[in-house]
């Protein structure tokens, strides 16, 4: 990428496998355009639903393991929308404390009470709900699958026999999962060896991985014909432009496809995660998949280093309070499986100069 005028090296993008300028992908999104514009001003109820909408969902579905799935123009809105459409006055939102701004929003909009328990820990969330379940009508478990701030992901076989066992609903946010988790890059199911199924609301980004723009929520049919009627980010929204519709039915395919480029995204991070831990950065919980966070400390130790990258070349993605802890600021390095070996080494040797 060029900043001012200096080209660096990027690790501040989530194109996890490399596909925004794939030919495929830029060839679909040019066609789309030349078939049915650059938008459509309309909403999916009215009269802006393509065919090639209809088969993205039938199609992300299918891979991930679920009835169906409905897209959103924003993967913002997506969270948001859902969680204020399912839970209301009556119920209870208890999600971990480092889940996505979006789900907040989404658990302050809905009216529910709102809980939150310590990152990854089961044993918090099961004392919430010892103390709070037998009060609430229906109780929505938010948690991310590949958390963007930590690198890490929750022991979600677990979680599963909590959130069974106390008769509540699972949201998981994947949204960095799409793509990078699991042996064929289905998400924190496959990466866990959980049956998808056994997510309630499952949702992923289309802006990552899949190159394009928006979100998608996947679960089953009952589920998506509630939000079908009922979103308000669905039903009140234009929908998703033809381009877009079409880079990410191309890049759906293009992951299905090449399963090689999911292994070759695996084997670039666990070569910069070892790079790094071996010169004894402190990488947290982090499990090395995705995206790798050198934390720092202060905001100020983090801009220092942050500097000192630009300086050597290379754009990583900084992270301060209060994205982080006030004390636990951080440099984010995204991994793509189109980084070479010697540009990963090199980066992870800047870093110690």
């Amino acid at each position: 990428m060029t900043i001012e005028g200096r080209q660096l090296v990027n690790f501040g993008w989530c194109d996890y496998l490399g596909l925004s300028n794939h030919p495929e992908v830029l060839s679909a999104a040019r066609s789309a355009i030349d078939a049915f514009g650059s938008c459509i001003s309309a909403s999916r109820m009215i009269s802006g639903s393509l065919d090639m909408h209809q088969q993205l969902e039938a199609e992300l579905a299918e891979f991930f393991g679920f009835e169906n799935s409905l897209m959103f123009v924003s993967g913002h809105a997506a969270n948001v929308s859902t969680i204020a459409t399912l839970v209301s006055k009556g119920d209870l939102v208890i999600h971990d404390e480092f889940v996505h701004n979006s789900a907040i929003v989404g658990a302050r909009l809905s009216g529910a009470e709102i809980k939150t328990f310590k990152h990854n820990n089961l044993e918090s969330l099961v004392r919430l709900l010892l103390r709070n379940r037998d009060s609430f009508r229906n109780v929505l478990i938010i948690i991310e699958g590949l958390y963007s701030t930590e690198g890490d992901c929750v022991d979600l076989s677990s979680l599963i026999e909590i959130k069974e066992k106390f008769g509540c609903w699972l949201m998981v946010d994947d949204a960095h999962g799409v793509g990078v988790l699991g042996e064929s890059g289905r998400g924190v199911a496959e990466y866990t060896g959980v049956d998808a199924r056994k997510i309630d609301v499952f949702m992923g980004t289309l802006s990552k991985s899949l190159a394009s723009c928006g979100g998608f929520i996947a679960g089953n049919a009952e589920l998506i014909e509630i939000l079908k009627y009922s979103s308000p980010a669905f039903v009140y929204s234009v929908s998703l432009p033809p381009a877009m519709t079409a880079a990410a039915l191309a890049s759906l395919r293009i992951l299905k496809s090449e399963r090689e480029r999911v292994q070759r995204l695996h084997d670039n991070c666990q070569l910069f995660f070892r790079d790094c831990r071996a010169r004894g950065f402190d990488t947290g919980t982090s499990i090395g998949v995705g995206m790798v966070p050198i934390i720092v400390g202060s905001v100020k130790n983090t801009g220092k280093l942050l500097e000192r990258m630009y300086e050597q070349g290379f754009n990583p993605s900084p992270i301060i309070y209060p994205g982080v802890r006030i004390n636990a600021g951080r440099l984010r390095f995204f991994i793509s499986s189109e980084h070479s070996v010697d540009e990963l080494q090199s980066c992870a040797e800047a870093l110690s100069r």
